[in-house]
């Protein structure tokens, strides 16, 4: 017999099923496959609240009550959010994805961090790496995985959805592969950034080593079997979905390797550094594990313009580069043009305004178009921390944004 939370997600599953089975769904998904493989559609519309979410789905709308369940009611209850709202290009499908029960150990180094007690309030941190001594104690991660857990959370999911949703074991082990943000919890940010002149020498060994112990976890990763698929309805890179015909490689057998996947780099703490120096301290050590991955995405808040002809030439297989609010619209698209996925992120600040304008975003998604004519364009709206606390500004701008992009095709 289905117990309460377990009736509460049937009747979302029973929701989402019907509108993965939509012939709009289809359609979707065909134009992202068109578009990931650089032929001409119109410009894609993703909304991705974030932060926002708790403005959005506050805790008190869920209703389950066991913290496993509760975390399937929330994952199916942003779908429907999504669809019913956004209408953005985001397809539904019928797949629920059950994640490992595991335990992943951090670096053999301690981060102190200090929080402000505010509800989503900032925090500080106590680096731990002081002394080049200090990274004799840098160890590389590793993953241990209760797999009688996972399997019992699987034909859990199984049961309770069963008819409804296709369930699998898979996870994402990390949002990006990124060095720099790790370097600085470990060095500090100021730190990090003195190193570079003062003591050149150790900021190279302090990041090469970080980068060895992080390609020794990749390696444990792949040879346990816990990598997933993300060439499907997954979120790959800053923004973006990763539907392609193009992964896995040609000889994937089940195994699933990084070669079969996405992969991505980004370094927003190093936007201060000349691209001389970002190529010598940031980008090199991001290139031995972009290296294993069989397509590529780079760049989040950064802004990349004027490294753009960088990262051209030195990481294989870009496909997707990321174009923030600060860098110049224009250099980009002269840049990227049809060869790359400009993956543009308008800025957040409109949903967060005491008043929401719709048309000053119109304005600025009108005028990204017409600089980025000729370009495989992706409108990406993310890192909203707040819509100050009036949800219906996301349907308004996706509204705008959905209207510009049907435009612009026109």
């Amino acid at each position: 017999m289905l117990r309460k939370d377990e009736i509460i997600l049937r009747k979302l599953a029973e929701k989402v099923a019907e509108v993965a089975a939509l012939p709009e769904q289809e359609r979707k998904r065909r134009m992202w496959y068109e578009h990931n493989a650089l032929r001409p559609t119109k410009p894609m519309v993703l909304v991705f609240p974030e932060c926002g979410w708790v403005e959005l789905l506050p805790d008190d709308q869920l209703q389950c009550a066991d913290p496993l369940l509760r975390s399937w009611e929330r994952d199916l209850r942003m779908r429907l959010y999504t669809w019913e709202h956004f209408k953005d290009d985001q397809p539904v499908d019928n797949r629920l994805q059950v994640g490992y029960v595991h335990n992943t150990t951090g670096f053999g180094l301690e981060i102190k961090r200090i929080y402000s007690g505010s509800a989503r309030g900032a925090y500080t941190w106590d680096p731990p790496i002081k002394e080049p001594e200090d990274l004799d104690r840098l160890q590389a991660p590793r993953t241990e995985v209760d797999y009688e857990a996972t399997e019992r959370n699987c034909q859990r999911a199984a049961e309770i959805f069963a008819g409804l949703l296709d369930v699998n074991i898979g996870q994402g082990w990390y949002w990006g592969l990124t060095l720099t943000w790790t370097w600085v919890e470990l060095r500090g940010l100021e730190q990090m950034m003195w190193d570079m002149i003062d003591d050149p020498e150790f900021a190279h060994r302090g990041i090469g080593k970080l980068l060895q112990a992080k390609l020794t976890w990749m390696d444990s990763l792949e040879e346990q079997g816990l990598l997933s698929l993300n060439n499907g309805n997954d979120y790959v890179g800053s923004g973006g979905l990763g539907f392609t015909d193009e992964l896995p490689a040609a000889d994937f057998d089940g195994y699933v390797r990084f070669r079969d996947m996405w992969g991505f780099g980004e370094a927003q703490e190093t936007v201060g550094l000349s691209p001389a120096m970002w190529d010598e301290f940031v980008l090199e050590y991001h290139l031995p594990w972009l290296e294993r991955f069989g397509l590529n995405c780079f760049g989040c808040c950064e802004q990349l313009h004027d490294r753009l002809e960088i990262l051209k030439s030195r990481v294989p297989r870009l496909r997707r580069i990321s174009i923030s609010p600060w860098c110049d619209r224009e250099i980009a698209a002269q840049s990227l043009q049809d060869k790359y996925i400009y993956s543009w992120k308008p800025d957040p600040a409109y949903l967060a305004a005491i008043e929401f304008d719709a048309e000053a975003v119109r304005r600025n998604i009108r005028e990204t178009l017409e600089i980025t004519r000729g370009c495989v364009v992706e409108i990406i709206l993310k890192d909203t921390h707040t819509c100050n606390n009036q949800p219906e500004r996301f349907d308004l701008w996706a509204q705008v944004a959905q209207e510009e992009a049907e435009r612009f095709c026109t």
